[in-house]
């Protein structure tokens, strides 16, 4: 039997406003992405039939660049908040979670890296 109010039970079991943030990025990266998937992929059906060059001409120009950069920015990180909503709820082990969450996210920072740098490398012609 236990002595302690309703109130005192529930404390400390984390708050409710706790995902809020995380909600509202996932929401607001999604939105950020229709455009950016949209734009991409006209561009990229506009490219069918040219060559290496046509693309890399296509790359270089600023706003090419740019957009890209952020579609892979918006991306991945959209990405790793879908999976980390996936491995916090179906993952019980608290250890195994914050592995998988810290390698999820470093994953996905190493990755939008490697494909901004890429991007970056063919838009200035290094």
């Amino acid at each position: 039997m236990s002595y302690r109010t309703p109130i005192g039970r529930a404390r400390g079991l984390g708050s409710a406003k706790d995902g809020t943030a995380h909600w509202w990025a996932q929401r607001l990266t999604a939105l950020a992405l229709v455009p950016l998937v949209i734009w991409f992929v006209i561009s990229v059906v506009s490219l069918v039939g040219g060559d290496r060059g046509d693309v890399l001409d296509w790359l270089s120009s600023p706003v090419a660049a740019g957009l890209t950069v952020l579609l892979i920015g918006a991306t991945f990180h959209h990405a790793q908040l879908g999976v980390q909503v996936v491995i916090e709820d179906y993952v019980h082990h608290e250890a195994a979670k914050l592995a998988l969450i810290v390698s999820v996210k470093f994953a996905a920072v190493v990755l939008a890296l490697a494909g901004i740098l890429a991007v970056l490398s063919i838009a200035f012609g290094t």
